[in-house]
């Protein structure tokens, strides 16, 4: 950080492309997913969506670290709960 502290480094665009994935099962402790539709919803930032959320009071849980997306480099993914079933999100960051 070089003598700069957190809040004057700047946070570059994330911009963000849902995805519709399909499970491939487990790789090592990660679940596979593999993009298997068309993309939806695009978003300048990620964080867009999650405001979104919990602005309508729909608790999300970040889940990135314990998936795999097949052919992106990198992703996010929030699981939420939705009518007692959980749901899942999936971005492709770009």
């Amino acid at each position: 950080m070089h003598g700069k502290t957190v809040a004057q480094l700047k946070i570059g665009p994330m911009p963000a492309t849902e995805l519709t994935v399909t499970s491939a099962g487990q790789i090592a402790d990660k679940e596979l997913l593999i993009p298997s539709g068309k993309e939806g919803a695009y978003f300048p930032h990620v964080q867009d969506w999650v405001t979104a959320q919990l602005s309508a009071k729909k608790p999300v849980k970040d889940i990135s670290k314990l998936v795999l997306v097949k052919g992106i480099k990198q992703w996010a993914v929030y699981e939420q709960k939705i009518a007692g079933k959980t749901v899942r999100t999936v971005f492709k960051i770009t």
